[in-house]
């Protein structure tokens, strides 16, 4: 999109516990980690091996007739497939058997056995195939949260959204394309809760979404074997290239009480966070209360408290600059 300032996400090699809590993790932004050792899952876990170990267990998956997914507008149906047989037909371009459409696409977000309750974690959910994957030490082990098995048909391309986590994406089979947005740029994204509006990221109505072209779009292609590390409130979209396997990793960086107890998922906002919206909109109600003019004056009033209080300094700065 050439609307938009484009900025390469910076690749680091050979990267360590220490190297990564040092050079990395306090700049607070996405970052590339390339050979990393993530166990011969990335040599092994071809779409043969995947249908052997993973067998006939049942799956729960998303299935759409297009290969751009709308969380917004659900342009998708879950289905239920054998895991080895979901496999087959995920890395299939077309299909003789299928739900929808002979090009139906597939994506599988593994969930924990009690799916209220617990966290996806590989380790219990598919163990064999989790024996091939070792989860990168960049965490104590106490800040883990869950480890996400993702599989995509090629060309399937996810809403954009944030994660309240920190997290590490390891691309263990197949190419995977992933745009990047900065908390900084929520105001351009034009927010449904945790996710975007605006859907086609590459060609956007900017008649419908005008300040989206004032997002930065920091962009990477992850090869096999590639971690890219995403830091909570980032808002990110992926396109996978080819058919391609993944495991996302979450960890808990901030107080264990910050977070949503009942949040099997964990991307509920922060508890904290969240009684801040509902008193914003308990406060919105009582603004109703006046007349246009009054309640446009009021309004105003309480967006300069926020910025003067709750943004940060270097945000403040950034704004004052482009008005």
């Amino acid at each position: 999109m050439d609307c938009q300032e484009k900025l390469e996400v910076p690749v680091y090699t050979d990267v360590d516990k220490d190297t990564f809590l040092r050079d990395i993790y306090p700049l607070r932004r996405p970052a590339v980690l390339k050979r990393v050792p993530l166990g011969p899952c990335v040599r092994a876990w071809t779409v043969s091996y995947l249908a052997q170990k993973g067998g006939d267990r049942e799956v729960k998956v998303h299935v759409s007739p297009e290969p751009r997914m709308d969380f917004l507008h659900k342009n998708f149906v879950y289905r239920t497939l054998p895991f080895d047989k979901f496999v087959q037909r995920a890395a299939e371009a077309n299909h003789t058997d299928f739900f929808i459409s002979k090009d139906e696409s597939y994506y599988l977000r593994s969930l924990g056995e009690d799916v209220r309750k617990e966290p996806a974690d590989i380790r219990k959910q598919f163990p064999e195939l989790a024996e091939d994957f070792h989860i990168p030490q960049f965490f104590e082990p106490e800040q883990f949260f869950s480890s996400v098995f993702r599989i995509s048909s090629p060309g399937l391309q996810l809403w954009t959204h944030y994660d309240v986590m920190d997290n590490l994406l390891a691309q263990v089979t197949g190419r995977k394309r992933i745009v990047l947005y900065s908390p900084k740029d929520a105001l351009h994204l034009y927010l449904t809760g945790d996710k975007s509006e605006v859907l086609d990221i590459d060609t956007p109505d900017l008649q419908l979404y005008p300040e989206f072209a004032k997002a930065c779009r920091y962009e990477c292609v992850l090869e096999p074997g590639d971690l890219l590390f995403i830091p909570a409130l980032w808002f990110h979209n992926t396109l996978a290239l080819e058919f391609g396997v993944g495991v996302n990793v979450f960890w808990k960086h901030l107080p264990p009480d910050s977070y949503d107890k009942k949040d099997p998922y964990g991307n509920k906002d922060p508890v904290a966070a969240t009684r801040a919206l509902q008193s914003l909109e308990r406060t919105l109600g009582i603004l109703e209360e006046l007349p246009p003019d009054y309640r446009d004056f009021y309004a105003r009033r309480m967006v300069l408290r926020i910025q003067n209080r709750g943004y940060s300094m270097q945000t403040t700065q950034k704004n004052s600059k482009t008005t």
